[in-house]
């Protein structure tokens, strides 16, 4: 039996009777946010406990979602993957990613548009699964976006020192910390306003190289050569020779495009911020696709015409640390071709240091803040906001971890961007799983209550064969990321600590919270698919375009 829009519309309670709750602090209220609700003003029933404001337009969770996809891996670190697997190998792996990451985004795109809140995975895990399974989502999304930040400070440091070594690398890190500290103490509004044009920038940059690179293979470029794949070949191979060399080098490459390939994730924590979400949320998620295929696929592609995978300097850039190591293949590119202005102008742009750092540092204090108001999931003092709705103490936990980049100092810069490659890689596919298992339980939960999916905001095709796709492929690479170091000669502890160290934390977490609080998993039939539901629909109803100044 199904059910047409308005059925879920009337199990659930009026506006009217919904904002009476809230103003008496409600004990489901009290239990579910440990606060009454009467602290919340009216005003920001669309923002129902968030504590933050919805001040990102639709251009801002636009052109979020690219800046917080696209950073220097797509520019630097790709490279690594060229070198192991060759062009060949890069451009399939990218290509069978993007198909992943397209039936992950179909998921959340889903969920997000029916219920556009803060935190929105991380709070329907522990709702539609299990209390335990949010909580440890949360702290692994948390530490993701954390890693997220020394990663991208370390990488802009590697590039800087390719253009110039003046500044000593403790001063680069400094500055940069500095700059994204700042950003995010601002109010949301500025926030956004300088990722869209940070994000405006980075399209442009991929834009000018993938044109670039149409013009030189034809031969526009003062070598006046033409590139193919032909020489030194399209495929290589990996610690073995032969078939299974090749394969391996494929599989390489597939870790590589498992990292640089961000998924819907930076779009989705935006949508407690959005304005107007159910209008906003389902266009951002459809420019995912054309995201996906103009950005990665033709990224890829493009890096193989441009350099060949034996390329000496891209070797000594990534095995020898040199200085200036793991440089742009662009840049490389630009180089061979005997291009004078380019290589040195171009260098700086392909790290744009304070943007991704910026989206993933308001991202990881997104997450801790909400996590901290859910029954005691995070300490209570990063609630704590200044009154432009910052949590402010969020902001200092992630700055103290940002300081993890000070490590570049005594090691390489090759070898701690390669540890927080893996450290990353890691929690992003667990969180991708997570992602699909939580939309498992949601459209198992939307049938067991005979709501029709056709009501809902935003309808995902192949559902919901697409979550189970992509949940196999994201749960095999999430053990398969850090492979290598089980080879003979290839074996390093620092390497297997941040390879595997989540995928141990986090069934800890789980555990350790179900055991404490015993939590149980959701029936289908009991999940609550109404929590805030009358609260959104009401601001949606109630939203009125402000014509621009």
């Amino acid at each position: 039996m199904s059910s047409s829009g308005t059925d879920y519309a009337k199990k659930s309670p009026s506006p009217q009777q919904y904002a009476t709750d809230r103003g008496n602090g409600s004990d489901a209220e009290k239990n579910e946010f440990g606060t009454p609700p009467a602290r919340i003003p009216s005003a920001s029933v669309g923002a129902a406990l968030d504590q933050t404001h919805r001040k990102l337009k639709s251009r801002h969770i636009q052109l979020i979602g690219i800046g917080g996809t696209i950073g220097t891996a797509l520019y630097v670190q790709i490279g690594r993957g060229l070198l192991q697997g060759g062009p060949a190998s890069l451009f399939l792996a990218f290509t069978f990613w993007c198909s992943v990451i397209l039936a992950v985004t179909l998921c959340m795109a889903e969920m997000v548009t029916y219920l556009p809140i803060s935190s929105p995975f991380i709070r329907f895990a522990g709702r539609w699964v299990d209390e335990a399974f949010g909580f440890a989502a949360g702290w692994n999304f948390f530490v993701f976006e954390a890693a997220l930040v020394p990663f991208e400070i370390t990488a802009c440091n590697v590039i800087i020192h390719f253009w110039s070594e003046a500044v000593p690398t403790a001063a680069i890190i400094t500055i940069v910390i500095m700059l994204y500290a700042l950003i995010n103490v601002l109010a949301v509004k500025w926030y956004g306003e300088s990722e869209f044009w940070a994000a405006l920038g980075k399209v442009l940059l991929i834009i000018g190289l993938i044109v670039f690179t149409f013009i030189v293979m034809l031969g526009g470029n003062p070598q006046a050569r033409s590139f193919w794949w032909n020489n030194p070949g399209s495929f290589n191979t990996f610690y073995q020779t032969g078939d299974l060399g090749r394969f391996m080098g494929f599989l390489q490459c597939l870790i590589q495009a498992s990292f640089t390939i961000a998924g819907p994730d930076y779009v989705s924590m935006a949508a407690g911020e959005a304005e107007n979400p159910r209008f906003v949320m389902p266009r951002a998620y459809n420019a995912v696709f054309y995201r996906l295929t103009t950005f990665f696929m033709l990224g890829s592609l493009c890096v193989g015409i441009l350099v060949p995978y034996d390329d000496a300097t891209m070797a000594d850039a990534f095995e020898k640390d040199k200085p200036g190591a793991a440089a742009s293949p662009y840049v490389i590119a630009m180089s061979r071709l005997g291009i004078p202005v380019l290589p040195t102008s171009s260098t700086p742009w392909c790290s744009r240091p304070p943007s991704r750092r910026a989206t993933a540092m308001c991202t990881a204090r997104r997450v801790r803040c909400s996590a901290s108001r859910l029954r005691g999931k995070a300490p209570r003092f990063l609630t704590v906001c200044l009154r432009n709705g910052v949590p402010i103490y969020s902001v200092g936990v992630v700055l103290l971890i940002s300081l993890l980049s000070f490590l570049q100092v005594s090691e390489g810069s090759a070898t701690v961007l390669s540890w927080f490659v893996s450290l990353v890689t890691a929690s992003q596919l667990i969180n991708f799983s997570v992602m699909c298992v939580t939309y498992i339980c949601f459209h198992r939960a939307l049938r067991a209550q005979a709501i029709d999916r056709s009501s809902l905001p935003y309808r995902g095709f192949g559902q919901p064969y697409a979550a189970y796709y992509a949940l196999v492929a994201t749960f095999v690479m999430a053990w398969m990321g850090g492979y290598t170091v089980f080879l003979p000669g290839k074996w390093d502890v620092p390497s297997f600590l941040f390879s595997y160290m989540m995928l141990f934390i986090c069934p800890v977490l789980y555990i350790g919270w179900k055991l404490i609080h015993k939590t149980k998993f959701v029936n289908p039939h009991e999940a609550d698919l109404l929590q805030d539901l009358a609260g959104i629909e009401e601001y949606t109803k109630n939203f009125v375009v402000v014509p621009a100044k």
